[in-house]
């Protein structure tokens, strides 16, 4: 696993056992300098232990994982940023004493903590709430101060787990745009979230996981162009149920006046429409590439244990 350019991360195969079950399965990939991978997957899937195995907080079994060419050290971690899906941070500590400590911990010195916390305190909205311990925080508030901490000390790899957790759309906004800023001034970043909907907005390449196991992997624009051009978004009024019964429907997901309808073949674009306008109110009607959680329902093929969430909409 040696380069002369080194990748930022590079697993490979990794296996995580807990008892008797296979948490991590034989699972390999890497991760360029100034890229978003989108580690993604449903609940228990196996990305946090993943992630745990690339902090050092578990090892694995067996593989190896390597962070800019080596493995890891002390040294290693200051250069790494890193967004536990559990908060983190000392709840009788306020915000101020929590950015000190944690900044110290990562080789920052008070004179640069200060007005680099201080500007980010600024950008999400806690600046006034600086001298604040934390165990008077909401929940959303701390999930915020937990991305600042993450992201404090100008990190080489950010690894964010669930970092949309408690998150209002605003905020959201907020740390989608400053995950793009880190991005384009080369901060390698691993974006873990079962929300596919809101990752495929910002991901390059993707690392799709399944019951520990990896069932896709590769850029997010070759991924979809090999899925092809099989989803239909419609608006619509009226009772849509027929839809999921179309002998060439392969998947339906149907959120009410909107609705996601994968075809089975590439050619049945124009016996579709016939088959709406006939019974449905259409507003609006575009094929598009199709979304992850869609491929992500064809590579396990598992129509019935992972449905569409509403809530995964942006």
């Amino acid at each position: 696993m040696t380069s002369q350019h080194p990748a930022i991360l590079e697993l490979c195969h990794l296996v995580k056992d807990f008892d008797t079950k296979r948490a991590v399965d034989n699972v390999s990939f890497s991760l360029e300098r100034g890229q978003i991978l989108g580690l993604l997957g449903p609940n228990g899937a196996g990305k946090t232990t993943t992630i745990r195995m690339i902090m050092n907080i578990i090892a694995p079994d067996s593989g190896e994982i390597r962070i800019l060419g080596e493995s890891f050290s002390e040294a290693l971690k200051d250069r790494i940023g890193y967004l536990p899906e559990e908060r983190g941070l000392y709840r009788k500590m306020t915000i101020d004493q929590n950015l000190d400590f944690f900044g110290r911990l990562k080789g920052m010195d008070r004179k640069t903590i200060f007005p680099r916390s201080s500007e980010l305190l600024e950008k999400f909205d806690l600046i006034r709430h600086r001298g604040q311990r934390m165990e008077e925080l909401s929940k959303g508030m701390g999930q915020k101060l937990q991305f600042i901490v993450a992201i404090l000390h100008a990190p080489d790899l950010l690894i964010l787990d669930e970092p949309f957790s408690g998150l209002d759309p605003v905020n959201i906004e907020k740390v989608k745009d400053t995950i793009l800023e880190l991005k384009r001034s080369g901060i390698s970043v691993i974006f873990s979230t079962h929300l596919m909907a809101y990752a495929e907005k910002i991901v390059d390449t993707v690392v799709m996981i399944h019951e520990g196991r990896k069932v896709l992997d590769g850029p997010l624009s070759r991924i979809q162009a090999q899925h092809g051009r099989r989803l239909a978004r419609i608006i619509y009024d009226g009772d849509g149920g027929f839809v999921s019964q179309l002998d060439y429907v392969r998947h339906v997901s149907d959120y009410g006046r909107e609705m996601e309808i994968e075809l089975a073949g590439d050619n049945q674009r124009q016996q579709l429409l016939r088959d709406l306008v006939t019974r449905l109110d259409i507003h609006h009607f575009e094929m598009s590439d199709p979304s992850l959680h869609n491929i992500f329902l064809r590579q396990v093929d598992s129509k019935s244990s992972v449905t569409a969430d509403p809530d995964e909409r942006p």
